[in-house]
């Protein structure tokens, strides 16, 4: 069973847990581990999530697989990117999905809600940022509809940072 969720500053628990899980599951050998841990300490404590639950503009989604949380969206309507000319669109910033489920199509799903909020807010595209050598997740984006439309950096630290494409997809 498949069951979808609006996320509150009260869920800030179990976002920390399923982000911090999730990233180092898919990006934990992009950086040196203390890099990698120190920002997800930094960016996925219960503080930083109840801060990003809490503020008004960010969307946040959960997506439970018989009644256990599989993975979660954040999207933030009507933000430009310098590499996306289209306007106003919407920026997915995460789509994290927990290892054990990446073969049940829940990704899909996670997405096709963001997509549907987007265009129901009356954005005409979405664009994101996905590690370069993310090659997974950069097929999954394609299969959606994505295009490369630039490319940018993710800084993890003052002194660490790592290449990113930036994808679009219009409506």
């Amino acid at each position: 069973m498949v069951s979808y969720t609006r996320l509150t500053p009260a869920d800030a628990a179990l976002l920390s847990k399923i982000g911090g899980i999730s990233l180092m599951e898919s990006h934990g050998h992009s950086a040196p581990t203390e890099v990698m841990q120190a920002y997800v300490d930094r960016s996925f404590s219960e503080e930083a999530c109840r801060a990003e639950l809490s503020d008004e503009k960010n969307i946040f989604s959960a997506v439970f697989y018989n009644h256990r949380p599989a993975g979660y969206f954040k999207i933030i309507f009507d933000t430009p990117h310098p590499a996306v000319s289209l306007q106003p669109v919407t920026k997915l910033e995460r789509l994290y999905l927990l290892k054990e489920f990446y073969d049940l199509k829940l990704g899909h799903g996670l997405l096709q809600q963001a997509i549907d909020l987007s265009t129901a807010y009356g954005d005409k595209g979405m664009w994101l940022d996905v590690w370069q050598k993310n090659e997974r997740a950069i097929r999954f984006y394609q299969k959606q509809g994505f295009e490369t439309v630039g490319e940018s950096r993710f800084v993890l630290t003052d002194t660490r940072s790592n290449p990113i494409w930036v994808m679009l997809r219009r409506y």
